[in-house]
């Protein structure tokens, strides 16, 4: 490809109100053009770079026995209803209705839809297992869209889903995914992790999140740096403690604390440090009454953990200031086991901790010297927080670390949740009717772009994996409009590489060379070289990766097989 006939727009800056690194550089290189909020069209240097992520995908899919179709975008209601997700879903689904006035839905994700495809095609075990996927442009309606191609309402993903006639057999297909997915991420030129993770809303048992590293990440990963283990900290078990709990030193002592409100607070109060106390989190439960959590002050509850323990399905409500003041006769901040006769359940930390502060039920008044079994009864024990680094691994093989990840890809066993509710079902080997078993599979495949961005960048740009740039290589020739000389040894090389089958760029622009290396250090090609009268004239050109600090002169005569051999890096 020539410049001269591509479609370059970079920009000096980005727009006033790109948030993110990956959004400011996709804007100002001219990858993305944005249409309404969270929309954007995709130019043609970032569908390049779309199409390169797209097809590893898919190569790496077929490979694994996945076969592709293409569902509607635009699903019926009917379906949704079918599922229970028609209520369920909440206002990120978006809904119309036709000229009709029969209802329908933009899909976010297609569970519904192949699922209905496969019970009216698949009658007989003989039939299972079967691997669908798609790579499809998705809507789900953000409240509140941000961080360009990284939360944006239309989205492209890959999603896929697998029909079982047992267990056994979804857990080999998980397993598959699991390692395709690895391939694809590791083809991709990312640096990233499989981490187990919650379900969620999908529903269904085992799931892992596959996260590119970036210190941008809005998930906090848990990981073990001496093992492979590694996981969602909504999910990361905290190990209870194996000390035993100290007996008690000293006397419950009633103390005033006016204006403290707060751990830290009541910390700096006491001159203590913050894990010597431990916080009274009231929630609701399902019939409404008050459910005391009591965690060690200095960590953090796990909403996603709680809600399991009590069986909530919706998420976690938090008693209102009211009720609280209602049931406990004191304000948020002063509460505590001491007297209170309802649910107390206790984090695992709490149980190994003695003569600890607590809140005395009492407006600015807490209890120095609390102990449990001695001021209050022995309660329920649960894993109610998020670990926190340090904490030992739930494998045993160290302790964990917390980074931050960019949920690029997620793997499901749905088990038979979608196939029970729209009546997925075979004929066993003995003809008896049984329910499909289910996988679900999704990578988002526009955010894998801006992901690898928020990974690779420089004050000077993008820093593209090789594999899924626009262009590997860029020809910039210095005085194109004057050198004949230059232009033909620019021409040749260009179209060498061409011929070879790498995916090259001839700046034919006649720009000054500030502009054309300030560009393509924007866009991140990855590799470039410059064709100038200067070195020319010592049979020389210059190459430089993008990464590299310097240029280095390599003789013309050498110069595709050195670029050949820097691309097979």
């Amino acid at each position: 490809m020539r410049a001269s006939q591509y479609f370059i727009s970079t920009l000096k800056e980005a727009p006033s109100d790109a948030e993110v690194t990956s959004q400011k550089l996709m804007l100002r290189a001219g990858l993305i053009k944005k249409a309404a909020a969270g929309i954007y069209t995709w130019m043609p240097m970032g569908l390049k770079a779309l199409r390169k992520v797209e097809n590893i995908v898919r190569e790496e899919m077929n490979r694994a026995g996945a076969i592709e179709l293409l569902m509607p975008a635009v699903q019926p209601a009917e379906l949704w209803e079918e599922s229970g997700r028609w209520t369920l879903y909440g206002p990120e689904l978006l809904r119309f209705k036709d000229r009709h006035d029969r209802d329908f839905v933009i899909g976010p994700t297609h569970e519904e839809v192949i699922t209905d495809v496969v019970r009216r095609e698949i009658k007989s075990y003989k039939q299972l297992p079967r691997h669908f996927y798609q790579i499809q442009t998705k809507f789900r309606d953000e409240i509140r869209p941000r961080f360009g191609v990284m939360r944006g309402r239309e989205f492209i993903m890959k999603d896929g889903y697998s029909f079982h006639s047992s267990f056994d057999d979804l857990v080999r297909e998980y397993g598959n995914m699991y390692d395709t997915y690895t391939r694809i991420f590791t083809r991709l030129g990312l640096q990233f992790r499989a981490v187990a993770a919650d379900t969620g809303s999908i529903g269904g048992t085992g799931s892992h999140e596959f996260h590119v590293i970036a210190e941008t990440g809005e998930d906090d990963i848990a990981y073990c740096p001496d093992s492979d283990y590694a996981a969602n900290v909504e999910l990361a078990e905290a190990v209870a403690p194996t000390a035993e709990r100290p007996a008690p030193g000293a006397e419950l002592i009633k103390v005033h604390t006016p204006a403290v409100k707060t751990i830290a607070d009541l910390a700096g109060f006491l001159s203590i440090p913050e894990t010597a106390t431990v916080k009274a989190i009231v929630v609701e439960s399902d019939d409404g009454e008050p459910v005391m959590l009591l965690l060690r002050g200095d960590h953090k509850l796990n909403e996603i953990k709680t809600q399991k323990i009590l069986g909530i399905k919706d998420p976690l409500t938090f008693a209102t200031p009211e009720s609280i003041k209602s049931a406990f006769g004191a304000e948020p901040g002063s509460l505590g086991p001491v007297g209170f006769n309802g649910r107390i359940i206790m984090d695992r930390t709490v149980t190994a901790m003695s003569d600890f502060v607590i809140g005395a039920n009492e407006d600015d008044y807490h209890f120095t010297g609390a102990n449990i079994g001695r001021d209050f009864p022995e309660a329920e024990v649960a894993d109610l927080r998020n670990v926190t680094p340090g904490d030992p691994s739930p494998d045993g093989k160290g302790e964990l670390a917390i980074c931050r990840g960019i949920e690029v890809g997620h793997i499901f066993q749905l088990r038979t949740k979608y196939a029970e509710a729209l009546g997925a079902k075979f004929l066993d080997e003995n003809g008896r009717e049984q329910v499909m078993e289910m996988g679900c599979y999704g990578i988002g495949v526009s955010r894998i772009l801006g992901a690898a961005i928020e990974q690779n960048n420089d004050e000077r740009g993008i820093l593209w994996p090789t594999a899924i740039a626009p262009f590997e290589v860029v020809v910039c020739p210095v005085g194109w409009g004057k050198s004949e000389e230059v232009r033909e040894q620019a021409t040749r090389l260009y179209e060498s590489l061409r011929d070879a089958g790498v995916d090259v760029i001839l700046d034919d622009r006649n720009e000054r060379p500030g502009v054309m290396f300030a560009d393509w250090e924007l866009i991140g090609v990855p590799h470039r070289v410059v064709i100038g009268d200067r070195g020319l004239k010592e049979g020389n050109a210059e190459y430089q990766g993008r990464g590299d600090a310097e240029a280095s002169k390599v003789p013309v005569a050498t110069l595709e097989g050195f670029i050949m051999e820097q691309l097979a890096r």
